[in-house]
């Protein structure tokens, strides 16, 4: 059995190294992400919506409706 120890260097040169590597991401890979957030974002906003006009307290039916919602399946309110 070996043990393994790691010393800050090592860490730091992981962070740079991951850093590094998010920088050098391609201009498709980076416009994709951030379409990605943008629906990540809109869809936490609508979610909000819901919940602060219904009490907040999410049940079972609430949260059927807001999978329904945010899979373009709405019901007529």
């Amino acid at each position: 059995m070996s043990t393994l120890t790691y010393t800050e260097n090592d860490y730091a040169a992981a962070r740079s190294t991951g850093a590094r590597a998010a920088a050098h991401r391609g201009l498709w890979q980076r416009a994709y992400d951030a379409i990605m957030r943008s629906q990540q974002r809109r869809a936490e906003r609508e979610i909000a919506a819901y919940l602060s006009c219904h009490g907040g307290l999410l049940t079972d039916e609430m949260e059927r409706e807001i999978m329904q919602r945010l899979e373009g399946r709405r019901r007529a309110l």
